[in-house]
């Protein structure tokens, strides 16, 4: 039973990557999306109507990968799910993946992005830990979030052989990223949250937050007119 179970799994792989190669370099811009959305219902695990896969999209491990209704996903993009057969890469309904975007699930990961989420050009998420994104989110171009980190406690041994953490990345509802945000591993940021351009997130930060800094912090709530006033080298800045 062993064997055969391999044997099958190897053909569902060589049927992908035959598929995946033939179809995905079809450049014409209708019927292109159009048939590579019919061969694609053969391998993926789930996708839905009318969803738009422009040419120059590389999947990798296609049958952990799950598209909603009415997705788009641009050129040059790469959804990687491969690695664990419990590896699972969900878009959600009416989610945009602009051009260059990565995804990389890595080692038995869940990456979920719900109902209506941007990711803006070259936005990369990789785990290993799980990430999930809440409906509406805006996440701008060249953003990172990455729910790893690297153990590097053992000084006679290399970091790179010392293996990793893997907490898990939280964005909820309807929070926006600028430009070049970074998110790294253990974080949740709360529903409705504002980060600044080219932030470092590193610990959790409440709903409806304004935060701004390397290491992001939170300078205002959305929920009230009051500033808060921070401490500086120079004396008290308030913002």
């Amino acid at each position: 039973m062993k064997v055969k179970n391999k044997v099958k799994s190897k053909l569902k792989h060589y049927l992908e990557i035959l598929i995946i190669t033939l179809i995905a370099g079809v450049p014409l811009r209708i019927i292109g999306s159009n048939l590579r959305n019919l061969v694609y219902r053969l391998i993926f695990s789930k996708i839905g109507q009318k969803v738009y896969i422009q040419d120059g999209v590389e999947f990798i491990g296609a049958q952990n990968i799950e598209i909603g209704s009415y997705a788009g996903i641009h050129r040059g993009a790469h959804i990687d799910a491969s690695g664990h057969d419990n590896n699972r890469i969900s878009l959600g309904a009416e989610v945009q993946v602009k051009q260059g975007v990565t995804f990389q699930a890595l080692n038995n990961t869940e990456i979920f992005i719900d109902r209506g989420v941007l990711l803006g050009p070259y936005v990369s998420i990789a785990g290993p830990g799980n990430i999930r994104i809440g409906k509406s989110c805006m996440i701008a171009a060249k953003s990172g979030i990455y729910a790893n980190n690297h153990i590097f406690s053992d000084l006679t041994t290399d970091i790179a052989l010392q293996g990793v953490t893997r907490k898990g990345i939280v964005i909820e509802d309807d929070c926006w990223l600028g430009h070049a945000v970074t998110v790294l591993d253990g974080v949740t940021i709360g529903r409705g949250s504002v980060i600044g351009a080219g932030s470092v997130v590193t610990k959790d930060i409440p709903p409806y937050s304004v935060a701004v800094g390397v290491p992001a912090k939170v300078i205002k709530s959305r929920t009230a007119n009051q500033k808060l006033t921070l401490s500086s080298t120079n004396g008290t800045t308030t913002l």
